[in-house]
Order: C-alpha cells, then sequence, then structure tokens
C-alpha cells in the first residue's frame, strides 16, 4: 500500500512503492523526492486499494478525496468514468493541461517519454452542447500536435463511448 500525502492541490509521495508503480506503469509525474499523482490519478488508486492518502495526520476516504479534488475540478467525475475505463482496458492515461484538453492517451503497450501519445482526448457528458467553433478548435489542436481527437462521451449511468476524430483530404 502506498501511503502518500494532501500537499496543496495536489498528492505526493515518497514511497519506495510509488517510484516502483511509476516506472512499471507511469503512475504520477516522477519528481525530486517524490512522486506527484493527479486528482484523478488517486482518485482511481484509492478506488482499487493501491495508495492511501492522508492530510496531516489523518487519512481522507474516497468521498472526501473526490470532494477536494471538485473544488479545482469541476469535470472530476465525468474524467473519472472515462479515466478508469480506458485504464482499465490497459491504456496510460496522462493529464493535457497544455494541449487545453483532458487526458493524453497512449496506446496500449507504449510508455510516456519513450513514445508519443496517439490521442488528446476531450471528455464531455452525453447531454452537454459542443458547438461548432469548439469542436474545431479541439480538432485542430489534435492535428497540430500530430494526435487524434478522442472525444469520450459519459452517459447518465457512467458508460463511455468514444468517437475518434480526424481530418480528412478529398
Amino acid at each position: 500500500m502506498i501511503n502518500a500525502h494532501f500537499v496543496g492541490d495536489s498528492v505526493r509521495s515518497t514511497s519506495p512503492q510509488a517510484f516502483t508503480m511509476y516506472e512499471k506503469s507511469r503512475w504520477g509525474e516522477k519528481k525530486t523526492g517524490w512522486v506527484e499523482f493527479s486528482g484523478v490519478e488517486t482518485l482511481y488508486l484509492v478506488g482499487k486499494g493501491k495508495i492511501e492518502v492522508f492530510s496531516d495526520k489523518r487519512k481522507l476516504g474516497f468521498d472526501e478525496l473526490l470532494k477536494r479534488v471538485r473544488k479545482v475540478d469541476k469535470k472530476i467525475e465525468t474524467k473519472l468514468a472515462v479515466f478508469r475505463n480506458l485504464r482499465d482496458k490497459g491504456y496510460i492515461v496522462k493529464t493535457a493541461l497544455k494541449f487545453g484538453a483532458e487526458f493524453r492517451v497512449y496506446d496500449r503497450g507504449v510508455r510516456p517519454g519513450e513514445d508519443h501519445a496517439q490521442w488528446v482526448a476531450y471528455c464531455v457528458k452525453e447531454n452537454e452542447q459542443m458547438g461548432w467553433h469548439d469542436f474545431a478548435a479541439k480538432n485542430r489542436v489534435a492535428h497540430s500536435t500530430k494526435k487524434k481527437l478522442l472525444l469520450c462521451v459519459v452517459d447518465e449511468e457512467g458508460g463511455v463511448s468514444y468517437y475518434e476524430v480526424g481530418w480528412r483530404k478529398i
């Protein structure tokens, strides 16, 4: 079991197991002296019983952790449904803030740092609307970064449908 601590808005661990998980499956981001986990990674790992998160000396349960993460990420439930679905299928999923997206998704067997992500993923609820300008902007970002656009649509039951979008020259 990995012990981690809530520090500011991030979750960090100095445990050897955290470094092992990073090297094996690219969980978190390796920093000098610790591994830092995103909110969605932390929630997933807590749900799987792989990590315990503490604030000061008090252990945080899943619901309390979700509440804390929701303060900085209003879309966390939608993102967690997508993250969980993709990770359970064997994909490596990392944040993609610099792309203006939710995630970079690496094909099975590909390790971040050794090759590039195949997709840039945007997560939406099935009842959300997206205008053409927003859709075109997302597609343009994916194209300019040499990735495929992956629209991840989460339904009311938490199921996820994926739509891969690309450019086509006629």
